[in-house]
């Protein structure tokens, strides 16, 4: 996962002419560089912190894609950069497809048909103190108040950085279930996923949580916990819309 402010990715220019090589190699950048030995464009080493990224990395890839002849545009492969921008936690793709065009896409997180696997508490990235946990589960246990308790109390003697989020942990005696819900709640996913599978009757629980980040990073580390017929399965989220792009 990346997370800090900067840049990440390659663009594969493909075979070039000498001279065009030169000049790229030429360029300066803040940056961006040509890789001689690949005939690549990378992300240098050492990144700079006084010019917005955004608009600069924008700028350089152009530059840098205007100095391939628009005859040779047609055998470029391509590749992406993906650029974490100072001023917000989004994460923005700049694509440069087959043949040369240029797409830049902010990041949307989402759920629906993403691949999913079943949960494991390395498969979510997000350190303990800043998860923030929306969703509902539901499940029935041997004795749910006390049920109800166990988790009422996880979540409020949890020593995250966020307090002010809203968890509640309710019993209904006569059914024998559990309902939490949970909105914007600073409370380790996995310690709540550990407790909540063993408290609940096997094969009850139901419903989904979504973990996300009150850090101020991107979202490709958001994804969703979903409780199926008792079974955890953890769902990343798509960041861009492909079938929209396709189109």
């Amino acid at each position: 996962m990346f997370h800090e402010q900067g840049c990440h990715g390659r663009v594969e220019l493909g075979t070039l002419p000498e001279a065009t090589r030169a000049i790229l190699d030429a360029l300066p950048g803040e940056w961006l560089d040509f890789d001689l030995p690949s005939g690549a464009i990378v992300v240098r080493h050492i990144q700079p912190t006084a010019a917005p990224c955004l608009p600069t990395i924008a700028q350089e890839l152009v530059r840098m894609l205007a100095a391939v002849p628009v005859e040779l545009h047609a055998a470029i492969p391509g590749g992406d950069l993906y650029v974490h921008t100072e001023d917000s936690p989004h994460v923005v793709r700049l694509r440069v497809e087959a043949g040369g065009a240029v797409r830049i896409s902010w990041a949307h997180p989402r759920f629906g048909g993403a691949s999913r696997q079943r949960y494991a508490a390395d498969a979510i990235g997000i350190d303990a103190v800043f998860c923030r946990l929306t969703g509902t589960v539901t499940f029935a246990a041997a004795q749910p108040a006390g049920a109800a308790r166990q988790l009422q109390r996880l979540a409020d003697t949890f020593e995250g950085l966020y307090p002010e989020g809203h968890f509640q942990a309710t019993a209904a005696a006569p059914r024998g279930s559990v309902h939490v819900e949970m909105e914007d709640a600073n409370v380790d996913i996995r310690l709540l996923v550990t407790r909540l599978v063993h408290l609940a009757t096997p094969g009850s629980a139901t419903g989904a949580i979504q973990v996300g980040t009150f850090d101020v990073r991107s979202p490709d580390d958001c994804v969703r916990v979903v409780f199926e017929q008792g079974t955890a399965w953890v769902e990343p989220a798509t960041l861009f819309d492909e079938a929209s792009a396709a189109g």
